[in-house]
């Protein structure tokens, strides 16, 4: 399966990017570059940032940016590509596990400004999670 999502996302397959995207595959909450590292096991650290970028710049992973300069990346949703992070979902950061979670939300606001238009928006909760909880 994750051969074909990289061909889906026109990028050429190959046993590190594979190995990658199984490490995000396992998990069920966002990965910080430390987690990932982790996963992996050994690895040519310009590779993995190289690696980082495509699936940024292809739409196969987001960046989540919560406060407290907390940094962490996550699977696309199937509408993700190139030109377009289409996630309509809310990032929840949890204070007691500190794991990141993409939640669907079962309505996501419509909010319309006069004289702007949005592109996307990005909803943010913390607290603490079901596990946690």
């Amino acid at each position: 399966m994750s051969a074909e999502l990289l061909k889906k996302h026109k990028i050429r397959v190959t046993p590190f990017r594979i190995k990658v995207l199984s490490v995000f595959k396992k998990t069920h909450s966002a990965l910080s570059l430390s987690d990932l590292e982790s996963g992996i096991g050994e690895f040519d650290r310009v590779t993995l940032y190289r690696t980082i970028k495509t699936f940024l710049d292809k739409g196969i992973i987001h960046e989540i940016l919560m406060p407290g300069d907390i940094k962490k990346m996550a699977l696309c949703q199937d509408g993700c590509n190139t030109h377009l992070h289409d996630h309509k979902h809310l990032h929840f950061h949890c204070d007691s596990c500190q794991e990141t979670f993409c939640i669907d939300l079962p309505a996501y606001p419509e909010i319309v400004l006069d004289g702007f238009d949005i592109k996307q928006i990005e909803i943010q909760a913390q607290g603490v999670c079901k596990n946690c909880g």
